[in-house]
Parts: structure tokens; sequence; C-alpha cells
């Protein structure tokens, strides 16, 4: 099930089941032409990350932020590289698009940095991407118990240089995966043994509506 959901609002806005032998890079130009997206801003996990979905959401006037993984071969090799050169770093923090945050939850300490840049005319693919207008890192630093462990993620994006704004976007991208957290973990979707198909997607809608309504009565921003 492919599921569009509301960071803001807290509620799937549409979802469209994963037809046999198909697959979500089909599905999601699908379920973008059934919701209204113009002036919103799309976050996407990598198996979305193709350029007829960026195209997709250009043309319905929104913005993007899709992950890259090694499955994007040179494009991730490439915004790797270009992120891991220290002086461009330097240059991002002195032009002020760079933002650092630090959270205290679980018994560690996570703190985030954000670089993004519109230094892309290099990027020989960026003629490939409709709107492509930045590119963008979060490391992520995780010390706990003494330990600290490092971890990177790359984005593409067709928004302008706006720290603020596309780090948001790409924080608040969690509240996906929390939605799906909680559809495995406090409803134990995973373990449903419903057969029939028309019904299992019907019982997701109502967890997804059970799961709004708890969040909106106890004001859980999780």
């Amino acid at each position: 099930m492919v599921s569009a959901w509301s960071k803001e609002d807290g509620f799937c806005l549409g979802q469209k089941a994963v037809e046999e032998k198909s697959n979500e890079i089909v599905v999601i130009p699908e379920l973008l032409d059934k919701i209204q997206i113009k002036g919103q801003t799309v976050t996407i996990d990598a198996m979305g990350t193709q350029t007829a979905i960026a195209e997709k959401i250009k043309k319905k006037r929104a913005d993007y932020v899709l992950a890259l993984k090694r499955n994007q071969n040179s494009l991730y090799e490439d915004v790797q590289e270009y992120f891991s050169d220290e002086e461009f770093q330097k240059r991002i923090r002195a032009s002020g698009n760079y933002k650092k945050t630090q959270e205290k939850a679980h018994g560690q300490v996570e703190i985030r940095e954000y670089y993004q840049t519109e230094d892309i005319k290099w990027l020989s693919q960026k003629k490939n991407w409709k709107g492509l207008s930045s590119i963008v890192m979060e490391k992520k630093t995780i010390e706990k118990d003494g330990k600290r462990r490092i971890e990177y993620r790359y984005f593409i994006s067709s928004l302008k240089a706006d720290i603020e704004q596309i780090s948001r976007a790409v924080r608040g991208h969690w509240s996906i995966e929390s939605m799906h957290w909680h559809l495995d973990v406090t409803f134990r979707e995973d373990a449903n043994t419903t057969l029939d198909k028309m019904a299992a997607q019907n019982l997701n809608i109502i967890r997804k509506w059970s799961l709004s309504i708890l969040k909106a009565g106890t004001n859980d921003k999780a």
C-alpha cells in the first residue's frame, strides 16, 4: 500500500494498493494524480526517486525532496563526493545554508547537521530532473553509552536554498515512518491474516483513521 501522508495535519491524504506484478514506482504517479499537492513539498524515499515522478510533481506545481541511495548509481556518488569535500562544507556554512540541531531522547543524543547548496551546474544529470534546484546532505551523529555513530543521507530537491524549509522537509519525512511503525507495532498490521484484498485495504484505512484520531486526542506529534 502506497500512502500519501500529511505531516502537518497528521492524516493520510490518499492511498493506492500495489497490484501484483507491479511496484511502487508505477503506483506513486497514479496516487499523485488523485490528490491536490499544489504549493506543497513532497518527500519520497529513494524507491520513488525517479525522473518521471519528479516531473509529475513539478507539473502539479509542487516541490520535491527526493532521497538518494546507491540505486541511483552515479547521481548518488556525485552528490556524496561533493559533500565529502571539507572546503565545500565550509563554503556552505559560511553562506548560511547550514543548520545544526541537538536532541536528547531514549538515552541518546542525536545531532543533526543539514547542508544545502544550489551549486549544481557541475551535476551531469541535472538536465534529467525537472526543476532540480539544490542538493542536500543530512549528517546525523548519534551518541549513546559513550559510543558515537555517524550516518549520512543525501537528497535532490526542486527547492531553492532555504535551510529552514529544507531541514523541516527532511526531518518531517520521519512522520510517515512513524505512521508505518504504529501500524506495524501498535496495530500489529503485519500479523493480520485477512485474505480478502479489499477487506485488507479497508482495515488499513480504518487503522490510519484511528491513528489520526488518537494523535489528535493525545497531541502526540511523534
